[in-house]
């Protein structure tokens, strides 16, 4: 079998994205209200009755009336603290609310999930389910709504990426080193790629047509390769970085293949499968198909088409 050789990045401890909220939005501090003066009291006079003390009686009234509002006024005339402005916070509230250094993460087109649970057959259009191959393309225009940029230039869809690092991470935590080569492709780098292996097979096939179809077991068509999807990657051992069938006997394949589907990945061209996939087998790549179709999938020894139920 020929050999694969592929492009080698390092995907060290370890590269993550943060979101964050958008910050609260504080009420304004409310407003003191000054109190109102009472009104001065009303001396009514009765009829019949001398006004002499009466008089009297009123400026005694007023008197004490004017001393007493003379001292609410004092009371009144404190000036009522500012009213914070709308970028200022209340002195109530605690100072840590809100951290300028939180960069807001906003990717326009970002499909989010509803939040309702789906039947099991409704569950086969999910998106991490789409089904890729030579007779399933990619539909026309598709578009992954958001990625998670990883380094060395890789990506993924963003709804992948928390499983994958976590993944990655326990892999080696294990002692091991595991390599990501391939993540997300455009449709121009997947034609490069398919051309590059044609031209590769020409010599031997006679004709193009026929080295079109030596090519795409081992390379896609563009419009065909899951990694158009940004739903797969291609991982090798750092200490063998050939794609080849040795790659399965390498520690970081014999973990992968053991645990991957705790972390929602299968490995997606077995091979005992490529009769049904299409595709030889890739000791090395993994595709994204969600915790509880992985399991089943990898526990039964089957493949996606198998599990899908594909024609």
């Amino acid at each position: 079998m020929s050999l694969h050789s592929c492009t080698v990045h390092e995907f060290p401890l370890p590269d993550r994205a943060y979101y964050a909220a958008a910050p609260a939005q504080w009420d304004e501090p409310m407003i003191s209200k000054p109190r109102r003066r009472p009104a001065p009291s009303r001396v009514r006079r009765r009829r019949g009755r001398s006004p002499l003390p009466m008089l009297a009686l009123a400026g005694v009234v007023l008197f004490l009336a004017g001393f007493l509002l003379g001292q609410v006024g004092a009371v009144g005339d404190i000036p009522s603290p500012p009213a914070a402005s709308a970028g200022q916070q209340s002195s109530s509230l605690p100072v840590e609310a809100e951290d300028n250094s939180v960069k807001i993460l906003t990717v326009p087109g970002a499909v989010r999930s509803t939040g309702e649970k789906k039947d099991a057959a409704a569950s086969k259009d999910d998106w991490n389910l789409i089904l890729i191959n030579g007779d399933h393309p990619l539909p026309e225009g598709y578009q992954v709504p958001e990625f998670t940029q990883l380094i060395n230039g890789h990506s993924i869809d963003k709804r992948a990426y928390p499983d994958l690092q976590r993944m990655m991470d326990d892999c080696r935590a294990a002692g091991l080193e595991p390599t990501i080569c391939s993540s997300y492709r455009t449709w121009a780098k997947q034609e490069e790629l398919f051309e590059r292996k044609v031209q590769s097979c020409l010599p031997q096939a006679g004709s193009r047509e026929e080295a079109e179809r030596q090519a795409a077991v081992w390379v896609a068509r563009p419009g065909t390769s899951e990694h158009q999807a940004g739903l797969a990657v291609d991982i090798v051992d750092k200490a063998y970085q050939t794609l080849d069938d040795g790659q399965e006997k390498t520690a970081v394949q014999r973990w992968l293949m053991d645990h991957c589907a705790e972390y929602g990945y299968i490995l997606r061209y077995p091979t005992d499968k490529s009769a049904i996939t299409g595709v030889g087998y890739e000791p090395w790549h993994y595709r994204y198909v969600g915790e509880e179709a992985a399991r089943e999938i990898m526990s039964q020894g089957i493949c996606l088409e198998e599990y899908l139920g594909a024609d």
